[in-house]
């Protein structure tokens, strides 16, 4: 499987490989009782070449099924329902149409669908001129959207939901396509078999609930942050969390956990400061209360270094309380509510829960239980009485919109592509300059398209 590096797509995540294109892609070899062997392309052309040549069994990479891309490749089963989406930076004026595109710098990945679309459109606006990116990732795309250098990009929707988190100072300005589908690319040819046994896979996990639970884990509205705090949490990854993350990294090694995971708990906690104090009393970066500092042996809440390996040990302790039955993601999820709202409410919750015939081993039945802690009716019945259980709900939530960010951000493959590109300027975008036939410029790689090394 060829495939590309982005969060709606594949990337390093807290546990090994993630992205919700790659966890399909791994239900779909297990499906087929074969080993998933993983290429990552460089841009959207290498990934076209790759299939075209035959040099992968399929492509999963948020392709759309377009008419031009149908004349030359075959598709699975669609997947997903997305809109393209033209984007601009917050503070600039919006526009409100495609003639407001003319004279614009518009900029866009080579060979993509969305490149695609604006040649349909050019049919019409003779003067609509754009330029193609080769070797540009779409974050590289934003990147130059907000720092001015372009006016717009073409995004599809879900991935737009992924972007803002990272990158608040864009914004969607109006669709430029209906819905399209999206789906995996395969080969030209006539063999039908991995074809057709990608279409029964497709119904299978259609059927069971299994990609509805992953679209709702990857591009869920719930899982995003609003303009304000995205701005907020971005500007305190570069200049709150350079100052911890070592410590972050050591904890997390000495307790075996992901060091993003510790650091996605203390922004909850404290924004990263480590001299936090609330009103009821609990301190320090991981913000934690005196009885539980006492417990694991912090003598003073308000030093980084023991408020962040306090925070790791008690994370730990509670998470290897848990039954062993519960298994990942929903042990995470479970282990934070428990941090937050203690042990003992979270097991009050379970057993609501399981008498409302629900999982409580799943953290998505016991997360709309968790406030019946709060209503009299409920709690009366519950070994350890009232809390305040929409907010470990909240917490939780939280978290998850921080780690996502976060484990992006800080993956292998992220950092090296933003060492590469401090290692050479942006690449010259000509500006732009109506030519009669309002050509779009191509900004090529002169990388090779090489078969994989099997």
């Amino acid at each position: 499987m060829i495939t590309r590096n982005a969060p709606t797509i594949y990337y390093e995540g807290k546990d090994g490989p993630a992205g919700f294109e790659y966890e399909i892609s791994k239900l779909f070899a297990e499906h087929l009782g074969v080993e998933l062997r993983l290429r990552v392309a460089e841009s959207v052309t290498e990934l076209n070449d790759v299939v075209a040549k035959n040099y992968a069994h399929f492509a999963a990479a948020g392709i759309a099924v377009t008419p031009a891309k149908l004349e030359q490749f075959r598709f699975s089963s669609p997947y997903m329902e997305v809109t393209q989406q033209l984007v601009y930076r917050r503070g600039t004026q919006k526009p409100t149409d495609l003639s407001d595109l003319i004279g614009k710098r518009i900029i866009v990945q080579q060979g993509s669908h969305q490149a695609e679309r604006l040649r349909d459109y050019r049919q019409d606006i003779k003067a609509l001129s754009w330029s193609e990116a080769d070797d540009l990732d779409t974050s590289d795309l934003l990147r130059l959207i907000t720092e001015g250098e372009v006016d717009y990009t073409v995004l599809d929707s879900n991935e737009l939901e992924i972007y803002q988190s990272m990158f608040p100072q864009i914004r969607s300005a109006f669709p430029l396509s209906h819905t399209e589908t999206l789906a995996w690319l395969f080969p030209p040819g006539t063999d039908e078999t991995l074809l057709q046994e990608a279409t029964a896979f497709f119904a299978k996990i259609s059927a069971d609930g299994t990609l509805l639970q992953l679209k709702e884990r990857y591009f869920s509205q719930k899982n995003k942050m609003n303009y304000v705090g995205a701005k907020t949490f971005m500007t305190h990854m570069k200049n709150r969390l350079p100052k911890y993350e070592d410590t972050f990294r050591a904890a997390a090694q000495d307790f075996a956990l992901d060091w993003r995971l510790l650091a996605a708990i203390g922004y909850q906690e404290s924004h990263w400061r480590a001299d936090a104090i609330s009103p009821t009393g609990v301190k320090g970066l991981m913000m934690l209360t005196r009885n539980t500092a006492k417990e694991m042996g912090i003598s003073n809440r308000l030093d980084p270094e023991l408020s962040i390996h306090g925070g790791a040990k008690y994370f730990t302790r509670v998470y290897k309380r848990l039954p062993d039955r519960i298994t990942e993601p929903d042990r995470t999820w479970f282990a934070l509510a428990a941090y937050n709202v203690g042990y003992g409410h979270l097991e009050d919750a379970r057993v609501l829960t399981q008498r409302f015939g629900k999982d409580p081993d799943k953290w998505d039945d016991v997360k709309a239980h968790l406030p019946l802690l709060s209503k009299k009716k409920w709690y009366s019945q519950t070994r350890y009485g009232y809390a305040r259980g929409h907010e470990p709900v909240v917490y939780v939530r939280n978290i998850r919109r921080y780690l996502d960010v976060l484990s992006w951000m800080s993956s292998p493959e992220r950092r090296e592509q933003i060492a590469e590109k401090s290692e050479q300027s942006d690449p010259a975008l000509e500006p732009y300059k109506e030519s009669p036939k309002a050509e779009s410029t191509i900004i090529s790689s002169s990388m090779e398209h090489l078969p994989p090394t099997l």
